[in-house]
């Protein structure tokens, strides 16, 4: 017993009542914001391993970046990330950062299809696929349900059989030996499934865009329902963009 007291004096209360209200340290990087700042563009675009940032006009592809904060530590003047975590949404132009506006990134309702909120708006059973990723989102997607976020409160879990799930949520770039696995899994899923992509490398294949080893054939067939970007995707990042998705607005 002493020693859990000691454990709970030191490190405090770890559990988070509220992950749509949760506060995070100020070094993790969010949503960026960019400014108006005249600064060379060009050095600015070619600093992104990802092509992430482009111009005409200016602005930042969450489904490309790293999050790696190199332009914003190289033009602080230009590029600032914030903490706002809420990434998520069914839309893919809507991860498009554009200069001189700061507005959250949401899930538009009115694209979801009326199974999903009648289904799955209070329990929801997901299959994680790892094509080809670096352990580093899979890690994250556990970490959603440990004692801190514990993800299924709100009736959502990761199970171990595509056959017990509602749908898939891919990790990684999709490499040429995981496009048959991944969609043998797909196919085991019972209708109406989802497909979320988490992270980086899912939506866009990340650093790995241009290797001959990825084999992306699989995101051309199939309706994506929900993008999630983040290098890797913090849990509240993940909770509340699955929880926008499925649930209504009160």
């Amino acid at each position: 017993m002493f020693e859990n007291i000691k454990i709970l004096w030191h490190q405090g209360k770890q559990f988070i009542p509220d992950v749509t209200k949760a506060k995070v340290p100020g070094i993790f990087r969010g949503r960026p914001v960019i400014s108006k700042a005249h600064v060379d563009e060009g050095s600015l675009i070619e600093l992104c391993p990802t092509k992430a940032i482009s111009n005409n006009p200016f602005c930042i592809d969450l489904g490309k970046c790293t999050f790696c904060g190199e332009c914003a530590i190289q033009f602080p003047e230009k590029i600032k990330f914030t903490t706002d975590y809420k990434l998520g949404t069914n839309i893919r132009e809507r991860l498009f950062i554009y200069e001189d506006i700061d507005s959250p990134i949401e899930v538009n309702p009115l694209l979801v299809r009326k199974e999903i909120h009648r289904l799955f708006g209070n329990s929801l059973k997901l299959r994680q696929v790892s094509a080809g990723g670096d352990n580093s989102n899979e890690w994250e997607l556990t970490a959603s349900n440990n004692v801190q976020f514990d993800m299924s409160r709100f009736g959502i879990d990761f199970v171990a059989s595509p056959r017990h799930a509602d749908g898939i949520v891919i990790t990684g770039p999709i490499t040429k030996n995981m496009a048959e696995p991944l969609q043998r899994c797909y196919d085991a899923v019972p209708e109406p499934k989802i497909i979320i992509l988490a992270g980086t490398d899912a939506i866009s294949g990340g650093i790995f865009a241009d290797s001959p080893a990825i084999d992306r054939s699989f995101l051309n067939n199939h309706f994506i329902d929900l993008f999630i970007p983040g290098n890797p995707v913090h849990p509240l990042t993940f909770i509340n963009a699955v929880l926008d998705f499925t649930r209504k607005k009160k």
